[in-house]
């Protein structure tokens, strides 16, 4: 049986016409099947993890942006399931920045990404994870694509923002990123990977990539493959104005990188942290708001990020 996971919220307009398109070819194709529709944020969590526990289901399409994609694959991984290996999912992309679906050259024409999913074959792909403290305890966030911090973070705040006044437009993060260089403050940030590689500096931003794509197109980690074991992580300490300012041209043609300012690493696992002291109380001030596949989750540190190779199959 194939489980559906729809949000319907995620690019509203063309939502009717898309379900009966999908369901006239379910019936079409004799597909048994069962859909579940998200009714707020961390339901599609929810909802796999029940379809995949408690109805055996094995194979997902699913009907959203990348938040939904994240959602439910934080669910299929923290089901209790015996043959995790055998979890598939699909993407119809419908929101905002469609950055997973990017990689995979699936796009809003929901006739071709249906195509793709019910002919495509399933292929492993590498699912990252954060672990952080939150309330005094340690927690677990998978993602598909990327995690960010810094000017990433704030950008996806504003982002969210303007979606409820504009409408969900992939320009809606170019705008967003130009709002957030203007308001957004370096902290002193500790890195320190699995291969040997360390930093302490004042971080303005990082995004570690387990896909190229983030920020409706800006390829900020070009090289990233989520089927390779590695992330591909950028990040930029304190920049002066007029590094900011000629990186702007470069966000979407994938040339990012190779300004002279732009730092790089890769790893399967690294540890964010900060050394930084409240000025008036003296202890470690180790908060972090960052944002996973465009969800802002607040945190305490020191948090680990890390790769799990092949966790999951994808079908396109």
């Amino acid at each position: 049986m194939l489980g559906i996971i729809i949000n319907t919220k995620s690019g509203k307009k063309a939502y009717l016409r898309q379900r009966y398109y999908l369901f006239n070819l379910l019936k079409e194709r004799g597909e048994d099947y069962t859909y579940r529709i998200t009714r707020y944020a961390g339901h599609a969590t929810e909802l796999a993890r029940e379809l995949a526990e408690k109805n055996g289901i094995r194979k997902f399409l699913i009907l959203g942006g990348d938040g939904t994609i994240s959602e439910t694959i934080n669910g299929l991984m923290a089901a209790k399931i015996p043959d995790r290996e055998n979890l598939q999912f699909g993407i119809m992309p419908r929101g905002t920045g469609n950055d997973y679906g990017r990689y995979w050259n699936l796009t809003k024409n929901h006739r071709q990404s249906l195509d793709r999913f019910f002919n495509g074959t399933p292929q492993p792909v590498d699912v990252g994870c954060v672990e952080y403290v939150r309330n005094g305890l340690t927690r677990k966030h998978y993602f598909a694509n990327s995690i960010g911090f810094g000017i990433d973070a704030r950008t996806c705040r504003y982002t969210s923002v303007l979606k409820y006044y504009v409408g969900s437009h992939s320009i809606n993060y170019f705008f967003s990123l130009i709002l957030a260089l203007t308001h957004h403050k370096s902290k002193l940030t500790t890195l320190k990977t699995a291969e040997g590689f360390e930093l302490t500096k004042p971080l303005f931003t990082m995004n570690i990539g387990n896909g190229p794509y983030s920020g409706g197109g800006i390829r900020q980690n070009p090289e990233a493959d989520p089927q390779d074991g590695i992330f591909h992580a950028m990040f930029v300490t304190t920049p002066t104005f007029g590094q900011v300012v000629k990186a702007v041209p470069h966000v979407f043609d994938g040339t990012l990188t190779q300004l002279p300012f732009i730092h790089t690493y890769q790893t399967r696992e690294v540890i964010i942290d900060s050394p930084e002291t409240d000025p008036q109380s003296g202890q470690l001030e180790n908060h972090f708001t960052f944002e996973v596949d465009g969800i802002l989750i607040d945190a305490c540190g020191p948090l680990k990020v890390t790769c799990e190779k092949h966790a999951l199959k994808i079908v396109c």
